[in-house]
């Protein structure tokens, strides 16, 4: 029996794809999946189409597409995925980075000089994304990246010295480690999705910790909000990405803490998906 061409398996693929009813992009998933096990580009996919594969090939794409089927996110099957300007290892230990918090990036980043002196945390960090994607545009910047999970912690650091950013690492739950008064900035994509969300079953293979909170969604950046009134300087901000229709409940959060000049920005899809507020020090 003939071995398939590059095209035929491509087009096979994104057919099971749909047939299996995991998601919208088909075509670019089976071109990922090729590209990886090939270890090529798109271009040469597209140069190589009528190229035949190999039967280690075909085995290798086998339980690669099987998985894709079962729902499983191509970024686990890859074991990597681009955030900013950055390719970033993941596992089932942290979170997928989306590109939606590349926004919480560029927001910090719009308030903030790359010359300024600034001590910047970035909490519940998984990948860390939001802490290596700041280093690596303002290289002053002291900044530290801190998860609750050891094994998500391992991935940020091996994410931080494959891409030599200089990055301090360290393991606890939120601030409770952070001296008074220390920061200058804290970062956050926290836990925010409600535990009856029906979201959560197209989520089902990254690690539930770091995706649903207590309290309508709204309790871990309630001990956030409160840990970051000890922690950050006077003038001090702080940033976090909450869901869609949490902007109100997180606004009065901020407000009733004492913080001001809070503000609100919207994702990439129109949603109210980004609340910061200026900490002017204990009143």
């Amino acid at each position: 029996m003939a071995l398939p061409l590059i095209r035929e398996w491509q087009a096979h693929a994104s057919e099971q794809l749909v047939r299996a009813g995991v998601d919208d992009s088909p075509e670019l998933d089976a071109s990922l999946l090729l590209q990886h096990v090939l270890d090529c580009n798109a271009s040469y996919l597209m140069a190589w189409s009528d190229k035949s594969l190999t039967d280690a090939q075909i085995h290798s794409l086998a339980p690669l597409l099987q998985r894709r089927c079962q729902g499983e996110p191509v970024a686990y099957l890859l074991g990597y995925q681009g955030f900013w300007t950055l390719d970033l290892k993941v596992s089932s230990a942290t979170l997928i980075p989306r590109a939606d918090t590349e926004h919480l990036v560029e927001q910090v980043l719009a308030c903030y000089s790359p010359n300024d002196a600034l001590r910047v945390l970035d909490l519940g960090t998984g990948t860390g994304a939001i802490a290596l994607a700041l280093k690596s545009e303002c290289p002053r910047w002291d900044v530290w990246m801190a998860d609750l999970s050891a094994d998500a912690l391992a991935i940020a650091c091996m994410n931080a010295t494959e891409l030599r950013v200089p990055v301090r690492a360290f393991q606890g739950s939120w601030l409770d480690a952070i001296a008074p008064q220390s920061l200058d900035v804290i970062v956050s994509n926290p836990p925010y999705i409600r535990d009856d969300d029906p979201h959560l079953r197209s989520l089902q293979y990254e690690p539930h910790s770091a995706l649903v909170a207590e309290g309508r969604g709204l309790a871990d950046i309630r001990q956030l909000v409160a840990g970051a009134q000890r922690c950050l300087h006077a003038g001090g901000r702080l940033f976090i990405e909450h869901g869609y229709d949490q902007a109100d409940d997180v606004n009065e959060i901020f407000v009733s803490a004492g913080f001001s000049d809070v503000r609100c920005d919207k994702d990439y899809g129109n949603n109210d998906r980004f609340t910061w507020g200026y900490w002017p020090g204990e009143c």
